[in-house]
């Protein structure tokens, strides 16, 4: 596997590819590819365990539900909000193409900044949406096999959050691994309570 240098952005060609790909669904209104497109960097994040992948895939996904709810383009913010959203993403591959990966970052960060510029309630409803993203990635993230600890690291939420998720979407349920027989973790829990 190759090396990554400290400050290097890991995975590279791939988060440009993705960034076009978004730029271009966006400008179309294809929901459904940017969806696609924010599962597919989930994938990868999954695998490196990268804040750059698991961030864009939360800005991909959030920018797919507000396009999907045409609601939202009804504020008087909207255009003023969807061109600061652009120009970031444009500045965003622009930063990657020069591999420089401190101002890629802050492109991306400047993206969730224009939620600050809106009238109270539309920022209202705009941060639900990203904090509704940042947990069904962490969902997703945690059904590629990553911890559940790690996963909320990750994304910056709380084990509650993503624990709630996941018990109402039932991706807890799914068996990744061989568990403990029943016996062993009743033991487990009551030392962990004996304590």
């Amino acid at each position: 596997m190759e090396q990554i240098k400290e400050g290097e952005i890991q995975g590279r060609e791939n988060l440009l590819w993705i960034l076009k790909s978004t730029l271009s669904a966006v400008k179309k209104e294809d929901v459904v590819k940017l969806k696609d497109l924010s599962n597919r960097t989930v994938h990868t994040a999954s695998i490196q365990q990268d804040s750059d992948n698991i961030l864009i895939a939360v800005i991909v996904y959030s920018l797919s539900k507000i396009i999907e709810r045409k609601k939202y383009t009804y504020y008087k913010e909207w255009p003023e909000f969807y061109k600061g959203y652009l120009e970031n993403l444009k500045l965003a591959i622009d930063f990657l193409e020069k591999n420089k990966a401190e101002q890629f970052r802050k492109s991306l960060k400047d993206i969730q900044k224009e939620i600050n510029k809106l009238s109270p309630k539309f920022k209202k409803y705009i941060k639900d949406v990203f904090r509704k993203a940042e947990i069904n990635k962490a969902s997703r993230i945690y059904e590629h096999g990553i911890s559940m600890e790690k996963t909320a690291k990750l994304l910056g939420i709380s084990i509650w959050e993503l624990a709630e998720y996941a018990g109402q979407t039932g991706i807890s349920d799914v068996n990744l691994s061989v568990t403990l027989d029943i016996e062993k973790r009743v033991k487990q829990a009551q030392e962990i309570f004996r304590r």
